[in-house]
C-alpha cells in the first residue's frame, strides 16, 4: 500500500511556486544572509505565538543552547529536563558548561513529571526545560507560578509543538523563552535546517540577536562572545509560507489522531496516547505503546506492507553512551526506560487519509489481535 511517515514533499508542493518566486527575489537582491525574509518571518511567527519577538537561528539545538546562554547559564549551574527527550535538549545544556539534571516522565502522557522537577531543584538550579513531547504541551499553568516564586526561569523545548495552544496560550509563550526546531519533518518545517527562539523580554531578544551573530547585531560589532547561527533567508521564506497553513495542518493531524483512536479501538495489545482532546496536542508524532516482545515483529510486518514507523526514542538520554558520565544508570528513571521499549510512532502527517489509517489499523490488528467486549 505504502504510507509515508512524513510528508515534507507534499508540503513543498503546496508552497512551491511562491517559494521559488521568493528565492528569485532573494537572488536578485543578492542578500543571502539575513535580510527582509528573515525579519518578516520572525515578525509573523512572533505574532502567531503571541510574544514580543522571535529570533531565527541555525537549528533547534542552537535555539536551546543560545536561550540558555542568554540567561547566563554556565559552569557550576544545573538545568533540569526530561530523561525521555531527544538528545539535543541535553546536549544544549551540556555545552553551556552546566550539568543536566534529569527527571522521569508521567506514565500516562510520557510528559515530564513536574512534581519530580520540584524535588530536584537545588541552589544551583539555573533553569528548567520542560519538553512538549510528541507535540503535546506540558501543562505549565500551575507550575509556572511556582517557578516564578522560586525565581527559576522556564525555557520551553517546543521543537515538536509549533502551533499547539493550551488555554489559549501558545507553546513558547509560557516560559521566559520558547525554542523551536524547523527541521524539515517538523509540523512547521523548513526545506533544510532552521530554528527559532521566541520571548517577550526585550532584553533577552537583544542578547539572542547578538549571540546568533558573533556577538553583535550589526557587522563588525562584537559586544559579547557569540556564535554563528543564523536562519537562512531562503528557509525563512519557506517557513513564512508554511506558517499560513499551520493551523489547518494541526487540525488535520488531530483529525488523523481521532481516526487512529476509532480504527485501533479493540486492538488488544496497543495502548493509545493520552491527551486532553484540545489544541494542546498537535501530534507531531502519533505514538502508541505495545509490549517490547511484540513491537519488533509489528514493525517488520508493517514495513513489509509499505508502512513506515519509527521509535522516538530507542533509549532515554541517561542510557546513551554520550551521557553515561551523568551516572544515573539503568533503573534511575523506570517509566522512561519501560516506555522506550514499548513506544512506536505510526505515520502522522498532512497526507494521511482515513483509508490509510483503516489499512494501518487492519495490519496492526493482524499482529496484536483484538479484544471483544463481553
Amino acid at each position: 500500500m505504502g504510507v509515508l511517515f512524513s510528508a515534507s514533499q507534499k508540503e513543498f508542493e503546496l508552497i512551491r511556486d511562491e517559494w521559488l518566486q521568493a528565492v528569485h527575489e532573494i537572488a536578485q537582491r543578492g542578500v543571502f544572509v539575513g535580510g527582509a525574509p528573515v525579519a518578516s518571518f520572525e515578525a509573523a511567527f512572533a505574532r502567531g505565538v503571541g510574544v514580543t519577538g522571535a529570533v531565527g537561528v541555525g537549528n533547534g539545538t542552537d535555539a536551546l543552547l543560545l536561550a540558555l546562554k542568554a540567561l547566563g547559564v554556565g559552569p557550576g549551574d544545573e538545568v533540569i529536563t526530561a530523561a525521555n527527550t531527544f538528545i539535543a535538549t541535553v546536549e544544549a545544556i551540556h555545552h553551556t558548561g552546566a550539568r543536566p539534571v534529569l527527571v522521569d516522565c508521567d506514565p500516562d502522557t510520557l510528559l515530564i513529571d513536574l512534581e519530580q522537577v520540584k524535588r530536584r531543584v537545588t541552589s544551583r538550579t539555573a533553569a528548567i526545560v520542560p519538553v512538549h513531547l510528541y507535540g503535546q504541551m506540558v501543562d505549565l499553568s500551575e507550575f509556572k507560578p511556582w517557578a516564578d516564586e522560586h525565581r527559576i526561569p522556564i525555557v520551553e523545548d517546543c521543537a515538536q509543538a509549533a502551533g499547539a495552544r493550551l488555554g489559549g496560550k501558545a507553546a513558547g509563550s509560557w516560559g521566559v523563552m520558547g525554542c523551536f526546531s524547523f527541521y524539515p519533518d517538523k509540523n512547521l518545517g523548513a526545506l533544510g535546517d532552521g530554528g527559532g527562539i521566541v520571548s517577550s523580554s526585550d532584553e533577552l531578544l537583544r542578547t539572542l540577536r547578538k549571540l546568533r551573530n558573533h556577538g553583535g547585531e550589526t557587522r563588525y560589532t562584537h559586544d559579547i562572545p557569540g556564535f554563528n547561527s543564523r536562519l537562512d533567508p531562503i528557509q525563512a521564506a519557506a517557513l513564512e509560507l508554511k506558517l499560513r497553513h499551520l493551523d489547518a495542518w494541526s487540525m488535520h493531524r488531530r483529525y488523523v489522531a481521532k481516526l487512529y483512536e476509532t480504527y485501533l479501538a479493540g486492538a488488544g495489545a496497543i495502548v493509545l496516547p493520552r491527551h486532553r482532546d484540545d489544541e494542546s496536542h498537535v501530534f507531531h508524532l502519533y505514538v502508541v505503546r505495545v509490549e517490547a516482545d511484540v513491537r519488533d515483529a509489528l514493525r517488520k510486518h508493517l514495513q513489509k506492507k509499505g508502512i513506515l514507523t519509527t521509535v522516538s526514542y530507542p533509549a532515554p538520554v541517561h542510557l546513551t553512551p554520550a551521557f553515561a558520565f551523568l551516572g544515573y544508570g539503568p533503573g534511575s528513571f523506570p517509566v522512561a526506560e519501560e516506555a522506550a521499549g514499548q513506544i512506536l510512532s505510526l505515520p502522522m502527517n498532512i497526507a494521511v487519509t482515513e483509508s490509510d489509517v483503516a489499512a494501518i489499523a487492519r495490519e496492526i490488528k493482524s499482529i496484536v489481535g483484538t479484544v471483544h467486549a463481553g
